[in-house]
């Protein structure tokens, strides 16, 4: 009799949540209207986007929202109007994905990467240290797959060093820290609507903010046509007024089709928020039964909000990882590595981003990086199916450490197996 096989995961996990019946029926009444810009030049009849942006506002905690088309968008208008300039320096944590130090240099600035400690945050003695060296007065700190760091710290650091926060919140949607929203932290923040966030447009971004000249000057640059008048989360026609000969148009604001299905989702994030976070303690209590695995700490003084889970494989090198994903894919589950030597995916490191000029060695964020990878979780995944998941990973670095233990021994004869032999 054949042996039997190992299970396999038989699961897509690409596979987004379906958009709610109501944002459907919105988008398809829309499209028979045809009237799907994010302005109704005759006045005010198309207010998906002014709505959203009203209704993100209140659900984040932030007296102003504008809408545009996509995360890397927000947080580059987000860099614009907290007043960076082309050359800036512009400090950034070294676990983010390329749109982040991308919208650095969207903005002609220059992204100064800080180091990373071994639970994927933000060192904070190297941002002072490149606060301090660089004379960088902007911060675009990146909550990168809702991992939060100790804001307490980072907040007198930027404080002390005359440092505007600006916060990536793509990933940490619903996260908070001692009780306080992430996303309120900064001057700004910028969140996401990729279809694999926690909120699903295919595309599309939000940037917040408390300040009413840089939420008038957002709304400028996102190309309001002088109809700014039809934004519901605005400071006002006199902040308006008083910009718009000085503040030219990006032609980035969200349209009325996104909008239109996003509205219905604000209303699903506690409870995707609260499945997303179950799903990852399951699988992070299968994957630490491991000795060679090892899942970030997420500190007890903050809520996450993980839309995937990340682990570190201890004591392995490259062609020994190669091999444990391999061997994770045969089996069904496709598992992304931070310290594969190209860039793949959704995955990056400081080292691939040639386009940001010489960061020096980064030899902390490096180092972490190497061992971490990286498993979607969608919101459909059972109990049984995440179970399975940490039984593959586990598997897989077991089989290739076995290997390589007994791939050793047949190289070195042990001392017992080489006595008594004749010379």
């Amino acid at each position: 009799m054949a042996p039997e096989l190992p299970p396999r995961l038989a699961r897509d996990l690409t596979q987004p949540e379906a958009i709610p019946e109501a944002g459907i029926s919105r988008a398809l009444e829309l499209m028979r209207s045809g009237r799907l810009f994010r302005y109704g030049e005759m006045g005010a009849d198309q207010c998906d986007v002014s709505r959203l942006e009203e209704e993100f506002a209140g659900f984040v905690g932030r007296r102003y929202c504008v809408a545009v088309n996509s995360g890397g968008a927000a947080m580059f208008l987000a860099l614009k109007v907290a007043g960076v300039a082309p050359g800036d320096p512009v400090l950034v944590n070294g676990f983010t994905l390329a749109p982040v130090p991308g919208a650095i240099l969207h903005a002609a600035a220059k992204p100064v990467v800080v180091e990373i400690g071994r639970d994927c945050v933000i060192d904070p003695d190297d941002l002072v240290r490149k606060a301090s060296a660089s004379g960088a007065k902007v911060l675009l700190l990146s909550h990168m797959r809702g991992h939060i760091a100790d804001m307490d710290r980072v907040l007198d650091i930027c404080t002390g060093h005359g440092i505007a926060l600006v916060e990536d919140c793509a990933h940490a949607l619903c996260a908070s820290y001692k009780g306080r929203t992430i996303g309120t932290f900064g001057v700004s923040a910028a969140f996401s609507a990729q279809t694999y966030k926690h909120l699903n447009a295919g595309e599309g971004g939000f940037l917040v903010t408390d300040d009413p000249v840089m939420a008038g000057r957002a709304i400028l640059h996102s190309g309001s046509y002088m109809l700014h008048g039809q934004h519901l989360s605005t400071p006002g026609p006199d902040v308006l007024e008083a910009l718009s000969d000085h503040v030219p148009n990006f032609s980035m604001r969200m349209s009325a089709l996104s909008a239109a299905i996003l509205r219905p989702q604000l209303a699903e994030l506690p409870r995707r928020a609260e499945r997303w976070n179950r799903i990852h303690d399951r699988i992070a209590a299968g994957l630490v039964r491991s000795q060679h695995l090892r899942v970030p700490e997420r500190g007890g003084d903050h809520a996450y909000s993980a839309t995937s889970i990340q682990f570190c494989v201890l004591g392995l090198g490259a062609d020994a990882m190669e091999a444990v994903l391999e061997a994770a894919q045969a089996r069904g589950l496709p598992i992304k590595w931070f310290g594969a030597a190209r860039q793949a995916g959704f995955t990056s490191a400081p080292r691939h981003w040639r386009y940001a000029g010489d960061q020096g060695p980064l030899t902390q964020t490096h180092r972490v990086l190497a061992q971490l990878c990286d498993i979607r979780t969608p919101l459909s995944l059972t109990d049984a199916e995440c179970d399975l998941i940490a039984e593959i990973v586990r598997d897989a670095i077991e089989a290739v450490v076995a290997a390589r233990r007994d791939g050793r021994h047949r190289a070195t004869p042990s001392r017992s197996s080489s006595q008594g032999r004749e010379p």
